[in-house]
């Protein structure tokens, strides 16, 4: 793993964000294709906003 995001970045990479979220980056990469994970195109690079990462993980239904 690479070094830990900051907290309080605002935009994360593919690969910072699947950190955070302690999934694999091609994880990640199918949950933005699906359309549950909302991200950004900046050119040709995606960012996924810390709001749209805090709004997957409150949407997240627990283990029963």
């Amino acid at each position: 793993m690479s070094k830990p995001a900051p907290a309080d970045q605002l935009l994360y990479t593919a690969e910072e964000a699947a950190d955070v979220l302690r999934i694999g980056r091609s994880t990640l990469y199918e949950l933005m294709a699906a359309g549950v994970v909302k991200y950004i195109k900046l050119g040709r690079c995606r960012r996924i906003r810390r709001s749209d990462l805090e709004s997957y993980v409150a949407g997240l239904s627990p283990a029963a």
